[in-house]
């Protein structure tokens, strides 16, 4: 063997083994608000969702067909806007080739992009959008999370029952699919009870307001038992503030918007003694819970929220998925997803014909700053 056949040997043993070390590839977007009002929840739905890819990854890839598969995931910026938020949706599908998406975050976001995807047959798991019309969409989109008719319906029953409020007053931002929907039900389920809803008022775009005292004089004057703050955890945390300078002393009472490390700093000791509906609690004792926690937390520096835990859902429920569909396409996604049946850190899910999970409730209270599991409700 002359020398220049022996190198040109080595050469391409070494080309062979550098590609055979290179999995193939599948892309999977996601779309969430990085920066703007409520930049938090975006950020800790990139974070864990990310997480969750890269161990796949690590491990391998996801096995679709007997194939395994790395996980490129590419997440575009919202600004939680729906203009934003639409155009993202169609970056993914048109330039990048994404097979589905994990997205948006609020609830007018994504209703601005599933009808982008359900029409291209791209299947769509939102985490955290919580309105009951993102779904009705169409058959391509599904969700992590439960949705505002049942957190609303919790909220309004834990507030007759548990805190035995008889009077209730509701302010919300009337332009917000999210806020509005939760108002409409709460008032709806607290009325149905027997209790009385003595304010109900509105205001236009949460993320530009910040003097509620119009709405806040008119709630003191009817001196409700609770004040429902319908609301994202800034537009909360100003209410709240306000609200208790003005000398209302009702128990606030909220949904899950308020899950934000946010809250507490910017609301101060205004927010102590609150109550809202969340998707889980990080003092769950479940391994699957603490072991979420404690990996979440070592990675980022903090205690994962709900809105990360439920991102880490949705990209559990979505590779699940994949590898029982054994295909990349749409339809067979779409199929997986609607027969998933599994525990997730947020708790055992199922799917409802709507494309809705069928899960449990967490009640969290606020205090001296910090959230503290206070019970679990069930559907």
């Amino acid at each position: 063997m002359n020398k220049k056949y022996f190198f040109l040997m080595i050469i391409v043993c070494l080309l062979f083994s550098v590609s055979s070390t290179f999995a193939a590839e599948i892309k999977i977007g996601g779309v969430a608000p990085l920066t703007g009002h409520v930049a938090t929840f975006g950020i800790s739905t990139k974070n864990a969702a990310g997480m969750a890819f890269d161990k796949v990854n690590a491990a391998g890839g996801v096995n679709i067909g007997g194939t395994k598969y790395l996980i490129n995931y590419i997440v575009e910026d919202d600004q939680g806007t729906p203009e934003i938020a639409a155009n993202a949706f169609r970056k993914l599908m048109d330039q990048d080739e994404v097979i589905a998406i994990i997205g948006s975050v609020t609830s007018s976001c994504t209703l601005a992009g599933v009808p982008i995807a359900q029409d291209a047959g791209i299947p769509v798991i939102t985490p955290t959008s919580t309105a009951e019309k993102v779904t009705q969409t169409g058959d391509y989109i599904f969700r992590a999370c439960f949705i505002d008719p049942f957190q609303g319906s919790v909220v309004a029953n834990f507030s007759y029952n548990d805190l035995n409020a008889r009077k209730g007053a509701v302010i919300f931002d009337n332009a917000n699919d999210y806020t509005k929907g939760l108002a409409e039900v709460f008032k709806a389920t607290f009325e149905n009870l027997g209790g009385e809803v003595v304010a109900y008022e509105s205001f236009t775009e949460e993320s530009k307001t910040v003097d509620f005292s119009a709405q806040l004089t008119n709630i003191k004057a009817a001196n409700p038992d609770v004040l429902f703050l319908a609301g994202y955890y800034n537009a909360v945390s100003l209410e709240a503030k306000q609200a208790r300078d003005l000398g209302i002393t009702a128990t606030f009472v909220g949904a899950d918007g308020w899950d934000s490390s946010e809250l507490a700093k910017l609301a101060g000791e205004a927010i102590d003694g609150g109550y809202f509906c969340n998707h889980y609690s990080s003092e769950d004792p479940r391994p699957m819970v603490q072991n979420f926690v404690k990996e979440y937390s070592e990675k980022f520096g903090q205690t994962p929220d709900a809105l990360a835990t439920l991102a880490y859902d949705a990209a559990l429920i979505l590779v699940d998925s994949l590898e029982r569909a054994g295909s990349t396409e749409g339809a067979a996604i779409r199929d997986a997803i609607k027969a998933f049946n599994k525990e997730v850190v947020s708790g055992q899910i199922t799917y409802d014909e709507n494309r809705n999970p069928i899960k449990s409730a967490a009640i969290i209270k606020v205090e001296d700053g910090k959230f503290v599991f206070h019970k679990t409700v069930n559907p």
